[in-house]
């Protein structure tokens, strides 16, 4: 009896799978780093350059840049760079010196971007259907590289991050309702048609961030 239990516990031990080298989480290199900032920033940026053209607006500090942009003679790269000063407060004491780091420079690239993708690339008629839809897929796709890459948007988008991290609430549905706020706050400096657009941008960015930027699923990290 012995010698068939000797005999059959190898062969269980060799069953069970190994599971450690799927499980080990994978960092990014610095190159990751550079090229997902540089990416997720032109894409948000020319998401903003076609609301920007159309008059729409998203939430967060963005919106606010939006707002600021409609009511006043001010741009919105300019806005927006200045209003995400006091968020890389919250990211050094939450998130660290890494992620403040990369949001700023990922903040710094979409404002020189949005100034300087209207000089050399020039809008003209845009169904107002597909300027939502498509400016919310880019807008969310460059996020999604950026929160990919410990990166964000400043502002609201370093909330939700901090919540996601914090509280396992998905990232992309607490940058809905906080944007839907705001932009109902809109109604009286924007057109009621580019009000409504604007809702639905926001819902086409978040529908990008809400079904691929869940809490544990994605392992790469910086």
């Amino acid at each position: 009896m012995t010698q068939e239990n000797t005999t059959h516990s190898p062969q269980k031990e060799k069953s069970k799978p190994s599971i450690s080298k799927e499980q080990e989480t994978q960092k990014h290199s610095i190159l990751d780093d550079v090229q997902g900032i540089i990416i997720g920033s032109l894409l948000a940026a020319f998401g903003i350059s076609i609301f920007s053209h159309m008059n729409f607006l998203i939430g967060g500090t963005a919106g606010v840049a939006f707002l600021t942009q409609y009511a006043t003679d001010l741009t919105f790269g300019s806005v927006f760079f200045v209003i995400n000063i006091p968020f890389y407060l919250l990211a050094i004491k939450k998130l660290g010196w890494d992620f403040t780091i990369k949001t700023f420079l990922a903040v710094s690239g979409v404002s020189f971007l949005t100034e300087y993708i209207p000089k050399i690339f020039e809008f003209g008629y845009i169904n107002p259907w597909f300027a939502a839809v498509f400016g919310g897929f880019l807008i969310g796709s460059g996020l999604l590289m950026l929160f990919r890459h410990k990166a964000s948007l400043g502002g609201l988008n370093i909330l939700s991050i901090y919540v996601q991290e914090y509280f396992q609430i998905s990232a992309g549905k607490f940058q809905m309702v906080a944007d839907t706020l705001i932009i109902s706050a809109a109604f009286f400096i924007v057109d009621w048609k580019a009000l409504a657009f604007s809702v639905l941008a926001a819902v086409a960015l978040n529908i990008i961030l809400a079904i691929n930027h869940k809490p544990g699923r994605y392992r790469g990290m910086s």
